[in-house]
């Protein structure tokens, strides 16, 4: 009699903590680059910030999730996302048809189209002729270089860099001759400063993700409805205008055609 009290007792004990202990919050691992100022670039103290990584937060705030935001160089984030060590990527990611058939693109987070730079005294001719012997300093992994390797070939000598940052670098100090990347962080981040004076942009506005217009996050095929759910998020902050009040710390130029309802 008294063991079958007891036993009660415990089992009625366990069941009251069950329904006291509170459940887990829903935990994402995001992946960012965090070199790519305006968008992403880390702060003399280690923290990430930047307009995507800001984005980020107030997405992962509206979905009542807790985010921990990965850094890491671009070419390596979409293999973290396919090896399950991120949940999705929230750096700008172009279209190319090599990444749909891997991964699943959200809604564009920007549009912002790509443009040479080049030195201001230079008139080039885009063709592999008239490009034979250049040095174009190009990212790793990114669609600017796939689509200059494309376009001409062997002609060109291109210089791969980790991040946008070294690229400068390399075409202030004169290593150089010309490179390709879009046009927002380049007039931000060389054209507008010192060292960008005496270049240019050269050969208009290309669209470099397969010929698809915007840059979106991704997540893994199998995370449709997550994706889903960040598409849905995305949509209210554009749409109530804290997309515009985000990025506008960082820079002047809109970058969505939603936008203008919030000028």
């Amino acid at each position: 009699m008294h063991l079958h009290k007891t036993i009660t007792a415990l089992t009625l004990a366990s069941a009251s903590l069950f329904v006291l202990t509170p459940a887990h919050a829903e935990k994402l691992v995001l992946g960012n680059e965090g070199s790519y100022p305006p968008f992403s670039m880390v702060d003399p103290s280690g923290r990430l910030t930047g307009f995507e990584p800001d984005l980020a937060r107030e997405m992962c705030k509206r979905m009542k999730v807790d985010c921990e935001i990965v850094v890491m160089d671009f070419k390596a984030l979409i293999p973290a996302l396919l090896q399950k060590k991120l949940d999705a990527v929230v750096s700008q990611t172009k279209p190319l048809p090599e990444r749909k058939e891997k991964v699943l693109f959200g809604r564009a987070v920007l549009f912002n189209p790509d443009s040479y730079v080049v030195p201001e005294a230079k008139n080039y001719t885009f063709t592999p002729e008239g490009l034979k012997g250049v040095r174009i300093g190009l990212q790793r992994g990114s669609a600017q270089a796939k689509y200059v390797s494309e376009t001409f070939g062997n002609g060109v000598q291109i210089v791969f860099y980790d991040n946008p940052d070294q690229i400068r670098l390399d075409l202030a100090n004169g290593r150089l001759d010309m490179s390709l990347g879009p046009k927002i962080s380049w007039t931000n981040e060389f054209l507008s400063k010192p060292q960008g004076k005496g270049w240019k942009f050269a050969g208009g506005d290309l669209w470099t993700g397969g010929g698809e217009a915007g840059s979106s996050w991704i997540a893994r095929k199998d995370s449709g409805e997550l994706l889903n759910r960040m598409n849905t998020t995305l949509e209210t902050i554009i749409k109530d205008c804290t997309f515009t009040k985000l990025r506008k710390p960082y820079m002047e130029v809109e970058l969505l055609p939603e936008e203008a309802a919030c000028r």
